[in-house]
């Protein structure tokens, strides 16, 4: 039986480490809120999503 010699070389997922990233940031974001939970709004601005669709589509 052959064994594959180990790998130096990784692999990286950016999608998953992105995901994650956001998930970090929400975190952070929920643990320095007064409110018991984020708004609808708020989550919005942490992830920038308002920032990525008028990049999107062009408008500022």
């Amino acid at each position: 039986m052959r064994v594959a010699p180990p790998s130096t070389a990784t692999v990286q997922d950016h999608v998953a480490l992105a995901e994650i990233e956001l998930c970090g940031e929400l975190i952070i974001a929920a643990s320095a809120a007064d409110e018991e939970r984020l708004s609808p709004d708020r989550i919005d601005e942490v992830l920038k999503v308002a920032a990525e669709r008028s990049a999107s589509t062009g408008q500022q």
